[in-house]
């Protein structure tokens, strides 16, 4: 007795960290990781999720498995909490990356079309999260419209022109400039609504490409459509602040910041349209959620 009251004292190891992993806990690590991959489920409104996400956070072995699972998945967990759930994005080499080439199809983007797409895609996070600050607190909630996108992407346009004009780079840019540099005619030249007989906005004007990417992020649970109005309003998502704080370093979205025409609003748009200008040579993708073919 007292052999084993001392061998129990002196060497007997936590349980939790000798138990040996079942199949019922790779069972549950996998389903954590299964309800991670629908971005549109609440944790709050479903209670195994919820469960899963408690014992995640207290129990560190099953954390670990959970980890493991999702990297042989070639997903990388960006947060676990209830407010998120398991919030995962995928690594380039994953089964379940999102290409540009296939959001080109789903959008019925052809390839000239596919920067401009790109470019709503960095515009509406750099107008979501427009500070720092606003990235890093968990509590900030990003308003966007489609109209105001459209107008920010047109006023950073009109900056880039004048910056090319005083670099005198207005017709021919240099071959190391920046992407935003070598491209700011390409969105100011497009129409930004047009309109089809039946008043429906074209799909290939400004707004219609923007629209398209706010209904891809909504679909994608980054988005929440909260309104008809200025095109559509949509507010963000605490995975998609997880997303845009992933991507913050792209140097396209830092150079589209410094330019300073981002307005901290509830979305309302509030910028003006540039003059119409020449078109311009496509340039390599600028940032993008989701990853080049």
């Amino acid at each position: 007795m007292s052999e084993h009251a001392e061998w129990s004292d002196t060497e007997a190891p936590a349980p939790s960290a000798t138990a040996a992993v079942t199949p019922a806990d790779a069972a549950d690590a996998a389903r954590l990781v299964a309800f991670g991959l629908q971005p549109k489920l609440q944790p709050a409104r479903d209670q195994e999720y919820t469960e899963l996400l408690r014992r995640y956070r207290e129990d560190p072995p099953f954390a670990r498995l959970a980890d493991a699972v999702a990297a042989g998945l070639g997903l990388v967990v960006l947060e676990v909490s209830p407010r998120a759930g398991m919030a995962v994005t995928a690594a380039e080499d994953s089964v379940f990356a999102v290409r540009m080439g296939d959001y080109a199809r789903r959008t019925s983007a052809d390839g000239s079309d596919r920067f401009l797409h790109g470019l709503a895609h960095l515009a509406i996070a750099a107008m979501a999260f427009p500070r720092p600050e606003d990235l890093a607190d968990d509590g900030y909630i990003g308003r966007v419209t489609v109209n105001g996108v459209d107008a920010f992407v047109r006023q950073a346009c009109r900056r880039l022109e004048e910056r090319a004009a005083e670099q005198g780079e207005n017709t021919d840019p240099a071959t190391d400039a920046p992407g935003l540099e070598a491209a700011w005619r390409i969105w100011v030249r497009r129409s930004a609504t047009g309109a089809t007989k039946d008043a429906r906005r074209l799909a290939g004007s400004t707004t219609g490409i923007v629209g398209k990417a706010a209904a891809f992020l909504t679909d994608s649970g980054f988005l929440q459509r909260t309104g008809d109005d200025s095109g559509g309003t949509f507010r963000t998502t605490a995975r998609y602040q997880l997303q845009v704080r992933d991507m913050a370093g792209s140097a396209a979205m830092a150079e589209l910041l410094e330019l300073g025409v981002v307005p901290v609003t509830d979305g309302t748009p509030t910028l003006l349209p540039a003059e119409n200008t020449d078109d311009l040579e496509l340039v390599a993708d600028a940032g993008l959620p989701f990853h080049s073919a």
